[in-house]
């Protein structure tokens, strides 16, 4: 069965300021996955450039954590589901 959510592991969040990107693990069906998260899809959800990328994930959690479903759903065997502006659709 396909989740509508997926739970972040909050221990798990990393800013990757090389790659521009929030990066963390989730849990669906009882599995855990990696997941990357565009700092444009943060960009796109607050509005304004992500000069602090991790309170605004944070801020932000619940609709990152439905977005996480999405990505999963699309495309689950990759190594890390990357989480980007076409999952805002």
């Amino acid at each position: 069965m396909v989740e509508d959510r997926v739970t972040i592991d909050t221990a798990t969040i990393l800013d990757n300021v090389d790659e521009r990107q929030v990066e963390f693990t989730g849990e669906a069906s009882g599995e855990r996955y990696a997941f990357a998260l565009r700092y444009d899809v943060l960009e796109a959800l607050a509005g304004a450039l992500p000069t602090d990328p991790l309170p605004l994930f944070q801020r932000h959690a619940a609709r990152v954590q439905t977005l996480a479903a999405d990505a999963l759903a699309r495309d689950p065997d990759q190594d890390v589901i990357v989480i980007s502006e076409n999952d805002l659709s």
